[in-house]
């Protein structure tokens, strides 16, 4: 057990409250905390009431409080005062919070893709199959077409938008053509871009996509062969007795975001089919 003193030494100060000397030399600078006396050569000692301050110090760093806030809460015996900074730090936190939250979830979205990405390279999966796609709500903006794939997926007009709403987006982007057969031929001339919204602030610029069965293909390799991958799909819907909606949807897994490699590209086509 430690015994109690009257002073202690900044190194005793330093290995008791596991504080760097240098940070201690600092805290005096700026106000926090005082040495209690100044001995020969200008060696430094602090009362039991400094460490125990000091301690106080430690935690409020520990939630968050920036040194100004520190002393602050530390030079007042006011309880209101101390409340209202400790409601204002509650609130600074809550918006970090959900910053964080929105980070992590488009890291882990964008980890997620490159997951599926690599399995569909790795085990050449460019089967045709029939799947539901639950309904989900996304971001959208129509816009006209000019037939380059990236200036459609590294969209600079919706890219402003999204800054202008102060909405942020996460995981892939998706394109609507209303008719996969233009775009089998390169005539499209509208789209409509679709991404998901992380905290949504405007219902108006939402849109519900999915609920209903879907064709789905994964094209691997540069967006300029995309349209044998839709011939594929063509020839598998009349083989097996499908019939195929006018749209075609775009899911880029991995694509200009990711890589300038276009063999690694690896897009989903989506069709809508019933009987």
């Amino acid at each position: 057990m430690e015994t109690i003193k009257e002073f202690y030494s900044i190194g005793e100060v330093s290995r008791l409250c596991n504080v760097s000397r240098k940070a201690m030399r600092f805290y005096d600078e700026i106000g926090l905390i005082h040495p209690d006396k100044i001995g020969s050569n200008n060696y430094r000692f602090y009362s039991r009431e400094a460490l125990l301050n000091l301690t106080i110090l430690k935690y409020y760093k520990q939630m968050g409080f920036k040194l100004e806030e520190m002393r602050s809460l530390m030079g007042t015996e006011e309880y209101q005062e101390i409340e209202h900074g400790f409601l204002r730090k509650i609130g600074e936190l809550e918006e970090e919070q959900v910053s964080i939250e929105g980070q992590l979830t488009s890291v882990r979205d964008w980890y997620s893709l490159l997951l599926e990405a690599q399995t569909v390279i790795l085990n050449d999966a460019r089967e045709v199959s029939v799947k539901y796609i639950e309904p989900d709500e996304f971001g959208f903006m129509d816009q006209d077409y000019i037939g380059d794939p990236k200036e459609a997926v590294i969209n600079l007009e919706w890219t402003e938008f999204l800054d202008q709403i102060a909405v942020e987006i996460t995981g892939p982007v998706m394109i609507e053509f209303p008719s996969y057969k233009d775009r089998i031929d390169n005539r499209c001339t509208r789209m409509r871009l679709l991404q998901k919204m992380i905290r949504p602030r405007h219902k108006e610029y939402l849109v519900q996509m999915g609920g209903c069965m879907m064709l789905s293909c994964y094209h691997i390799g540069p967006h300029d062969t995309i349209a044998d991958t839709y011939h594929k799909m063509e020839n598998w819907a009349q083989s097996h007795g499908y019939l195929l909606g006018d749209s075609s949807w775009e899911r880029y897994v991995t694509d200009y975001w990711t890589t300038k490699n276009t063999e690694m590209f690896v897009t989903e086509i989506r069709l809508e089919v019933h009987r």
